[in-house]
C-alpha cells in the first residue's frame, strides 16, 4: 500500500501529526481548477491498494452521499444534494460557484430520500433497492438507537420508528430539534451520531462562509458540533471553531468522539489542511480567527485574540482542499489487525487547487487511540488521465462482514471494499 509522503507543494502537502504549513499566499482571483465529472466507463473501477479488492455493492443511485449500515446488515443511503440557498455568495461569485459546483457533479437537484440497499445472498452485491424514506430535506446522517432512527435534514433531526427487517418506513417523523439553517446555509450538510450510552446525539454543522465574510452574526450554533439531547431535545454547543465538520465517529480504543473538517480556502494551494481530531468539550479549534491551531488569519476582522490564545491544534492533517469528508473507524476484525481501530477517510476531491488532491480513500492507522503514522492510499483512481473525475469518494462505512462502503456522488455508485487476504 503507498505510503503518502509530506512534501509541501504536491498533492500530499501537509498531512499527519506534524504538518508543514507554509505562509499564507492570496491572488485577487482565486484558484479555481475542476476536475470535471464524467462519471465512469461501462466497467471502470476505482483501483483497491495491493491487498485489497473492490466491486460494486449498488449502482444507478442519485448522488448518494452518505450510507449507514443497520445491524441487521441492512445499508441505508441518503440519496441527497444542497438545497436552495438564494443568499449564499450573491452576485458575481456566486454564480461563478455555481457553474463550479455544476461542473464538479454537485449541480443536481436533491433527491432528498434514504433508500435500502440489501444483500440477502452475502455475496457483496445488493440485489434488492428500496425507498426507506422520502420526502426529506436534505439529508445526511443517520443513527439508530433502540427502536429509532435519527435523520439529520438540513434543518432539523427528525425521528422515526424503525423495526428490524424493513423495507420502507411510512410513518410520519417527529421532529427532536432544529439545526441553523437559513437562506445563506453555507454549508449545508448536518451529520450526527449517538453517543455510546444512546442519550445523546452528536451534530456535526458547517460554517456559513469561509472565513465569516457573511457576518459573525450569521455563525450562531455554526462551525462547530452541538450536542441534543434525545429524551428532551435540548442542545448546546459541545466544540465551536471547527469551519466544516462533517464525518464523525467515536474512536474503538478510547471511545472519544472523533471529527473530519474541511478548513478554509483563498490562503494558497498548500493551506489550510483539512483534517481529523478528537473533539474536546467546549473545546475551540480556531476558526475564523486562526487556523491548525494558533495561526492567525488576518482576513478575520475585528480579530479575537482571546479566543486564538485557546484554540486547540488538531490531531492530523489531512492534505489542503481534499475534501476529506467521510470518516469511520474500522472496528472489524475482517482486514489484517493493521487496519484494527484506524481510520478510513473519504477524499472527495479539490476544486481550487492546482495540481488536485483528495479524489481517494486514505487510511490513517491508530495506536491506543491516537492516530500513529502516515496516511495510506486505500482507493484511488478516481481521476482519468484529463484530470476529469470518474467518480468522487464520500462516505465512508463498515458493513456487517467487515467491508468497507464507499458512497460515490458522482458515479452514482456504493463502492464495496474487501481483503484479498482473507
Amino acid at each position: 500500500m503507498a505510503v503518502l509522503a509530506q512534501t509541501v507543494g504536491d498533492s500530499k502537502a501537509g498531512m499527519g501529526n506534524n504538518p508543514v504549513l507554509p505562509e499564507p499566499s492570496s491572488t485577487l482571483i482565486p484558484t479555481v481548477n475542476i476536475a470535471p465529472a464524467v462519471g465512469w466507463p461501462n466497467g471502470g473501477k476505482p483501483k483497491a491498494a495491493a491487498g485489497f479488492a473492490v466491486g460494486q455493492f449498488a449502482g444507478q443511485l442519485n448522488h448518494p452521499r452518505w450510507v449507514y449500515v443497520l445491524p441487521n446488515g441492512d445499508v441505508l443511503v441518503a440519496e441527497t444534494n444542497a438545497p436552495p440557498k438564494p443568499d449564499d455568495s450573491k452576485g458575481i461569485k456566486g454564480m461563478v460557484m455555481k457553474q463550479v459546483m455544476k461542473k464538479a457533479g454537485a449541480g443536481v437537484e436533491s433527491a432528498n430520500r434514504i433508500t435500502l440497499l440489501r444483500d440477502a445472498d452475502g455475496d457483496g452485491v445488493a440485489e434488492t433497492k428500496t425507498v426507506f424514506l422520502q420526502n426529506l430535506n436534505s439529508p445526511l446522517g443517520m443513527a439508530l438507537v433502540g427502536n429509532d432512527l435519527y435523520v439529520a435534514n438540513t434543518d432539523s433531526v427528525m425521528r422515526f420508528p424503525y423495526k428490524e427487517g424493513a423495507t420502507q418506513i411510512a410513518e410520519a417523523g417527529v421532529k427532536i430539534a432544529d439545526l441553523p439553517a437559513g437562506t445563506i446555509n453555507h454549508h449545508w450538510t448536518k451529520n450526527i451520531v449517538a453517543s455510546k450510552d444512546g442519550s445523546k446525539l452528536y451534530v456535526a454543522v458547517g460554517s456559513n462562509s469561509n472565513v465569516g465574510e457573511n457576518g459573525i452574526e450569521n455563525e450562531a450554533e455554526r462551525a462547530g458540533v452541538l450536542e441534543i439531547d434525545i429524551r428532551s431535545g435540548a442542545r448546546r454547543v459541545f466544540a465551536s471553531g471547527i469551519r466544516n465538520p462533517v464525518g464523525m465517529g467515536l474512536q474503538p480504543t478510547s471511545g472519544e468522539l472523533w471529527v473530519s473538517v474541511n478548513e478554509r480556502d483563498e490562503l494558497g494551494n498548500d493551506l489550510v489542511p483539512d483534517y481529523m481530531t478528537s473533539v474536546k468539550d467546549g473545546g475551540f479549534y480556531g476558526w475564523p480567527y486562526s487556523y491548525y491551531g494558533q495561526h492567525v488569519d488576518t482576513r478575520m476582522k475585528p480579530q479575537r485574540p482571546d479566543l486564538v490564545a485557546k484554540a486547540i491544534k488538531p490531531d492530523y492533517a489531512l492534505g489542503s482542499h481534499t475534501a476529506s469528508l467521510g470518516l469511520t473507524f474500522y472496528d472489524a476484525k475482517a482486514f489484517p489487525e493493521r487496519y484494527w481501530n484506524g481510520a478510513f477517510v473519504g477524499q472527495h476531491g479539490s476544486w481550487n487547487r492546482k495540481p488536485h488532491s483528495g479524489y481517494k480513500v486514505i487510511f490513517v492507522p491508530f495506536i491506543n487511540g491516537h492516530p500513529s503514522g502516515n496516511a495510506e492510499d486505500v482507493l484511488t483512481g478516481f481521476l482519468n488521465d484529463k484530470n476529469q473525475a470518474l467518480g468522487r469518494p464520500v462516505g465512508v462505512a463498515v458493513d456487517k462482514k467487515g467491508a468497507l462502503l464507499v458512497a460515490d456522488d458522482v458515479g452514482n455508485i456504493i463502492w464495496r471494499v474487501t481483503s484479498a487476504a482473507r
